[in-house]
């Protein structure tokens, strides 16, 4: 596609006739609430709006948004590979694999080598069968699996086939692991950070996450949101191709 390296520099939008909006998602917001407020900020115009892949509210980084007649390319947006980097607290573990939750358990992490990280890093590579948490937005029976999760009720989720490509160790500051790690559409890298933590036998959870890639698009050409819209509703008077 076009411009994929200058997104953030095109601000003549066609709305309506269709855009590809990279988004930087703040932290706490839904991705729901970022599709929103673009919604929002486009009205009157009557325009689908819709993004390439879900963020957990608790990670931050590139959120693909499409509007009008590019919302037609959203499933080929979502099932290009994505790229993470983050942080794993090992150590202690939480019901939703993450922050979302309190921590429950802790262990002894002093017999852990640096060493031992970086093998079982190396473990993840490749095809496999990854369990999503239970504090997931899977739907069953027409309800997300996290709602059951709260309310105490037990949820039991499938497997699915995921393909990981690249699981870097940046850095290992104990309990805190620095990660980088690309891998295909529909991974979930709270199942990872469960997953190491049990292969090391200490348990852990994801503290911190920010997706930086999704496909060819990197979040370096992404628009601060409030940034975004404030140009919205700059040009609102003047012209958005009706």
């Amino acid at each position: 596609m076009e411009n994929t390296s200058k997104l953030k520099e095109h601000t003549d939008f066609n709305f309506a006739q269709g855009e590809l909006l990279l988004i930087d998602k703040p932290l706490t917001w839904t991705s729901f609430d970022v599709v929103g407020k673009l919604r929002n900020s486009l009205k009157p115009l009557k325009l689908k709006v819709g993004h390439a892949g879900t963020l957990d509210p608790l990670a931050t980084g590139l959120l693909i948004v499409c509007t009008g007649k590019m919302t037609k390319q959203i499933d080929t947006f979502q099932a290009e590979d994505k790229e993470y980097i983050g942080t794993f607290t090992i150590g202690a573990t939480t019901p939703s694999y993450d922050l979302e939750t309190e921590i429950e358990n802790t262990s002894d992490i002093s017999h852990i080598s640096e060493q031992q990280v970086h093998e079982v890093a190396a473990t993840f590579l490749g095809e496999q069968e990854q369990y999503p948490p239970a504090h997931s937005a899977i739907k069953i029976g027409g309800e997300r699996v996290y709602e059951k999760a709260r309310r105490g009720e037990e949820v039991e989720l499938k497997a699915r086939k995921v393909n990981i490509s690249a699981f870097e160790i940046v850095d290992v500051e104990f309990p805190i692991v620095h990660f980088r790690i690309r891998c295909s559409k529909g991974t979930y890298i709270r199942s990872i950070a469960n997953d190491f933590g049990v292969k090391l036998g200490v348990g852990a959870h994801l503290s911190s996450l920010r997706r930086t890639k999704s496909g060819d698009f990197d979040v370096n050409n992404a628009w601060e949101l409030t940034e975004l819209i404030a140009i919205i509703q700059k040009n609102k008077s003047l012209e958005l191709h009706k």
